[in-house]
């Protein structure tokens, strides 16, 4: 009888100690799906506004191959050229 309430023993302290390592671990594997869903949303939203980018981008390059005022006015503005007879001011900045 003594010798099986010490196996009993052994069994319930067994029994919780692997209770307590799944707890853990189940607590460690949350925590990781958790940051692999943050990180998914993070993901989500990068490549959302990569491809409102790519769409501007497209846009763009549409008006540059068909539209020569569009090439006109980026050459002025971004490279700042002018036409031979013409004569550039340049401000200062906040004028």
């Amino acid at each position: 009888m003594g010798e099986s309430r010490s196996y009993r023993s052994w069994l319930v302290i067994a029994t919780i100690a692997l209770l307590a390592l799944l707890g853990v671990a189940g607590a460690k594997s949350y925590q990781d799906f958790e940051a692999a869903r943050a990180q998914e949303e993070t993901l989500k939203t990068t490549i959302a506004a990569t491809e409102a980018e790519i769409t501007e981008l497209e846009r763009k390059l549409e008006l540059l191959e068909k539209d020569p005022s569009t090439i006109e006015k980026i050459a002025r503005e971004e490279l700042w050229m002018a036409r031979p007879a013409e004569v550039v001011i340049v401000l200062p900045p906040g004028s």
